[in-house]
């Protein structure tokens, strides 16, 4: 293709979505041509308002633009245009794909078979651990986990594919040498191992309310379908549902507690026919992935990677939740000892912790 250059700068000014960058380049052959462009070159197409032909004209600079690239590259941040074969499949057919995506880690050709966990910021425990149960899952069998990074679902998400060894994306809705929310940086960092960051928008733009729900476009359009954990009924999270049934993919919801505000959109959805999933194999068959004994979950307190302090955690607080006292009490090890392992568990995934009470992430 064409030096990629001139689809950045074209993808990256104010007032050129989507369909205006494919309705330029359709009228003056590339990108670079539209950079070469005259004002009355660009007035004339009559395909933008005369303002946004004062803004295209009037940012035009190969010194920045070679400038930001170099930052770009020196960020260790990958460009993919839509006209590149390495352009994520599943994007590429929505109504209105990015003309670029800017990636921090890899995406690879097995994400073709992803579903997005998603989710309110405000989880319950109930949430966060249907969120972890179901993606650790779908990562067993293969499926990658998209999300958007959040706190609550999202990141239960995220971790529960990692803890699996799975593959898992975030969609941001800022720049990606922006961390959000920040205290999302370790969580950040591994995904970038294990699967990718990506966004739509230039690297240092930070994140703004509005950039979310164009975000959510892309979270949907990434997967073959999505899973809402929990929502209420006004939350940011039934945008994403919104363009997932317009993008004409399937649509499952987690049933809640009916005294819950935060199930009411959840309950809804399946009320207006979203799939039920109140397990695993209801998203798997749907995608027509068989299950097998050997992929199922194996009791975390016996896998190879645990220390016994950490066992003994796990098994003391296997049944119900336990505060730091009460694990101090059951297991007899010193508080500053439990504290060190907890938090190399919460790393690690194993655990979570809801108001000052630990339990398993599965």
């Amino acid at each position: 293709m064409e030096d990629k250059s001139y689809w950045v700068w074209l993808s990256s000014l104010p007032g050129i979505g989507s369909k205006r960058f494919s309705a330029l380049i359709d009228h003056f052959g590339s990108a670079k041509a539209v950079f070469e462009s005259s004002l009355p070159e660009l007035k004339a197409s009559r395909l933008i308002p005369a303002e946004l032909a004062d803004t295209i004209s009037n940012n035009k600079s190969l010194e920045r633009l070679n400038s930001y690239m170099k930052k770009v590259k020196d960020n260790d941040i990958d460009i993919i245009c839509l006209s590149e074969e390495a352009y994520p499949e599943n994007l590429k057919i929505i109504y209105d794909p990015p003309p670029v995506i800017y990636v921090r880690g890899a995406l690879k050709e097995e994400d073709f078979l992803s579903i997005a966990v998603i989710g309110s910021r405000k989880a319950s425990d109930y949430g966060l651990k249907t969120a972890d149960k179901l993606s650790y899952e779908l990562a067993q069998n293969g499926v990658t986990v998209i999300s958007g990074m959040a706190m609550g679902i999202d990141s239960a998400a995220h971790n529960g594919a990692l803890r699996a060894g799975g593959r898992t994306i975030a969609v941001f809705g800022c720049g990606l040498l922006h961390v959000h929310p920040k205290s999302g940086y370790a969580l950040y960092k591994e995904i970038i191992k294990h699967g990718a960051v990506i966004s739509e928008y230039p690297i240092s733009y930070p994140a703004r309310p509005e950039y979310f729900p164009a975000r959510n476009r892309i979270v949907s359009g990434m997967s073959k379908g999505i899973v809402v954990v929990e929502a209420g009924l006004k939350s940011g999270t039934l945008i994403t549902t919104d363009f997932a049934l317009e993008q004409g993919r399937d649509v499952f919801a987690v049933p809640g507690n009916i005294n819950s505000p935060g199930s009411k959109g959840t309950n809804d959805l399946i009320k207006n026919g979203a799939k039920l999933v109140d397990c695993v194999e209801d998203v798997l068959s749907e995608l027509n992935i068989n299950t097998s004994a050997a992929q199922k979950a194996q009791d975390p307190a016996k896998r190879a990677d645990i220390s016994s302090d950490e066992a003994k955690i796990l098994n003391c607080i296997r049944d119900n939740g336990k505060n730091i006292n009460e694990i101090v009490a059951i297991t007899g090890m010193n508080v500053k000892n439990i504290m060190s392992v907890i938090t190399i568990m919460e790393i690690k995934g194993l655990i979570i912790q809801t108001n000052s009470t630990y339990y398993l992430s599965i």
